[in-house]
């Protein structure tokens, strides 16, 4: 399988910050000491171009990325301090993740491993998310008549605020999020389809409604390309999760929706989105989950 990756997704953040930056070039490391890609399989994306970026963006919000004059409060929102290492690392992520998509509809399946920013708004960043990679993918995919009709699969603990709202009004574009219902954001915007879960939702209640919402909704919305926020932060003990899965359980939803997806023969992109567990190793071996079920499917057709 395809994937992108460069080592500029990394970038130094304070001591102490709670978002494990160092994931990304763990699950590289990972992915590759475990066989589940070659080096021939990573294609590095160059920054994404200003141009697309306001496809979704507002001109204001970028012009204030690019110089630096966010305001105090702005970065708060964001939860991630502005550098210039930072606005490059997110462009990177956002072309990382339009890439994968092309590649998903060329192979079948791609992976960025970054992406999944879901948070971010056309004027503003917040919940560690700068720039929407995912609303900014699907409106160039549009744009070049790649494909007319997307479904997004959110499957991160917190509801895709964001690209709920960026598509609230695209019917061309399907929305779907189950997540903690009491989590992060407290004021959910609407997608297409929201299932919020209580807190300490386990194994047997998650797959129950995971297999007929997702199904549904397969059956419902024909598209042309399907995108999965496969974040990892519904697990047991993450730090701010509140769902109770265990690894088990992680394993039996990716194998769920990677079976579902590709036995229909959608074009399946993955995405990290949120994840945090002890540590970024830690992090970045459950975010592998996605990976090794799709090997699992992927090898026996090879």
């Amino acid at each position: 399988m395809r994937v992108s990756y460069t080592p500029d997704y990394f970038v130094p953040l304070p001591e102490k910050h709670p978002f494990p930056m160092g994931k990304f070039p763990a699950l590289q490391r990972m992915l590759l000491d475990e066989g589940l890609i070659g080096e021939s399989d990573i294609v590095a994306p160059r920054q994404a171009d200003w141009a697309d970026l306001l496809l979704v963006h507002e001109r204001g919000y970028l012009d204030a990325l690019a110089r630096g004059t966010l305001t105090k409060k702005e970065e708060r929102k964001m939860g991630l301090p502005w550098s210039e290492a930072l606005v490059k690392r997110s462009r990177h992520a956002v072309q990382g993740t339009m890439n994968a998509a092309y590649m998903a509809l060329e192979d079948g399946i791609a992976a960025n491993l970054a992406g999944g920013t879901h948070h971010a708004f056309p004027g503003h960043g917040e919940g560690f998310c700068v720039l929407n990679d995912v609303a900014v993918a699907i409106r160039a995919l549009k744009r070049s008549r790649w494909i007319r009709r997307a479904m997004v699969i959110d499957l991160d603990v917190h509801q895709g605020n964001g690209t709920a709202a960026i598509f609230e009004s695209d019917d061309d574009v399907f929305t779907l999020s189950i997540h903690g219902e009491k989590n992060y954001p407290f004021r959910k915007v609407d997608s297409t389809v929201d299932i919020g879960l209580p807190d300490g939702t386990g194994d047997d209640a998650y797959m129950a409604i995971l297999q007929s919402t997702v199904t549904r909704a397969l059956e419902v919305f024909p598209c042309d390309l399907l995108i999965y926020l496969a974040g990892v932060d519904v697990l047991k003990g993450d730090r701010f999760g509140r769902l109770d899965l265990s690894r088990d359980g992680l394993h039996r939803r990716d194998r769920f929706l990677l079976e579902e997806v590709m036995g229909r023969q959608i074009p399946l992109l993955c995405l990290l989105s949120g994840g945090y567990a002890e540590s970024p190793e830690l992090t970045a071996d459950l975010h592998a989950t996605t990976h090794r079920e799709a090997a699992r499917l992927i090898l026996p057709l090879a």
